[in-house]
């Protein structure tokens, strides 16, 4: 018997000690309350860094939430699918490793599931805290309404 479904990982990053800039980890663990489709695995991938290229090579479609210093207005949601990790917005690193060296990493051992950005704009002078500011939780809630969208279909 063969499985064809399609395995999503929705894959969120940040550093949840540094305010704003973990709201990629704070909108995984809300979407991870919500009953989401078979097939669909939620990680928190915090500061991870190459351990994170596993779980990504073995899905058939990627979907990444981070933060983003991208000259948005603090709260923007932006859903991108570039092709290329140069093309993805600025987003922010204090990760191990950012987001653009894991994405080189994934392409260039031939990542082929399709690869989706939430990058949701933040102001990167936040004060050290493991909450997100108003502004950044009324856009956690917005990404995790579109994502949900997308993933219910």
């Amino acid at each position: 018997m063969t499985n064809n479904r399609v395995k999503i990982l929705v894959l969120g990053l940040g550093n949840v000690l540094m305010s704003d800039e973990g709201i990629g980890v704070h909108v995984v663990r809300a979407l991870e309350k919500h009953t989401l489709p078979a097939g669909v695995e939620c990680l928190d991938g915090g500061t991870g860094g190459f351990i994170l290229l596993e779980p990504m090579q073995n899905a058939d479609r990627v979907l990444l939430i981070d933060a983003a210093d991208d000259g948005n207005p603090p709260g923007t949601v932006t859903r991108t699918t570039p092709r290329f990790s140069h093309d993805y917005p600025p987003t922010l690193t204090a990760h191990d490793i950012g987001i653009k060296d894991l994405l080189d990493a994934f392409y260039i051992q031939g990542g082929g599931p399709e690869v989706v950005l939430y990058a949701i704009t933040i102001d990167p002078h936040q004060p050290i805290s493991m909450s997100l500011s108003a502004e950044s939780a009324k856009a956690a809630d917005v990404a995790v309404a579109r994502i949900l969208a997308e993933l219910l279909g």
